[in-house]
């Protein structure tokens, strides 16, 4: 199936810009398949008509951006997965957040307006399956044998699976890149305060902030999520 793709031959001073954004166009309009290969390196050559090497930068390029995965040492790329592009986006917000020195206020405020706004839909029309998603993670943390890490893991979870079930896949997506990004400051603001004594409150909040989603109140939910988030920049 890989070999009946074809692309346009593009003239030479494009270089590999050209080359990367002809197959970059073909993955995300789905015309190449999450996990399909792409044709050898020689055959793009040829339908591109540039040598090996502007073809193998342009790789390189797509590869960079999350959008190509290896195959393996001698075979030909593959379209990325969905969760490899994603992981390559959080990286990249990561790395911008550092760069940008990014307060812990400041992502607060925006993690604040992300789950806000999925809170409100959820309450109205929750997703079942991630409702249950977060019940798993709440019992999770409830669990008074679990292990510091096993908590805040569970913790993520939890804010996770609670945004999904507005069924907004955009916010879900953004909520995954504020995940990674928050958590730089949330680390280092939980290592001073005591994890006996802050775990039964965060638990509780978590427990409320459920409950305010399986009973369809869109008001009290962002409420909470305001207290429980701001506790963290205290």
């Amino acid at each position: 199936m890989a070999e009946s793709i074809r692309f346009e031959n593009v003239a030479t001073s494009s270089i590999y810009v050209q080359v990367a954004e002809q197959i970059r166009e073909k993955i995300l309009n789905h015309s190449l398949a999450s996990g399909q290969p792409l044709p050898p390196e020689r055959a793009l050559a040829e339908q591109f008509g540039v040598s090996r090497a502007t073809v193998r930068e342009a790789l390189r390029h797509l590869q960079a951006q999350g959008l190509l995965a290896p195959r393996g040492r001698t075979s030909s790329m593959l379209a990325a997965s969905p969760d490899t592009a994603v992981a390559r986006f959080c990286e990249a917000l990561t790395h911008v957040v550092k760069l940008q020195n990014v307060s812990l206020p400041e992502l607060i405020e925006l993690r604040i307006a992300i789950e806000t706004a999925a809170y409100g839909r959820a309450a109205r029309t929750p997703v079942a399956a991630h409702l249950d998603e977060a019940r798993a993670a709440l019992a999770i943390m409830a669990d008074p044998e679990v292990s510091r890490p096993a908590f805040y893991q569970a913790d993520v979870a939890f804010h996770i699976a609670l945004v999904a079930t507005a069924g907004n896949s955009a916010l879900s997506l953004v909520m995954l890149a504020v995940k990674d990004s928050i958590h730089l400051h949330l680390d280092e603001a939980m290592r001073k305060r005591s994890f006996t004594k802050i775990r039964r409150q965060v638990t509780e909040e978590h427990a409320a902030l459920l409950r305010a989603i399986e009973r369809g109140n869109a008001k009290l939910a962002p409420a909470l999520l305001r207290t429980h988030l701001e506790f963290y920049d205290t």
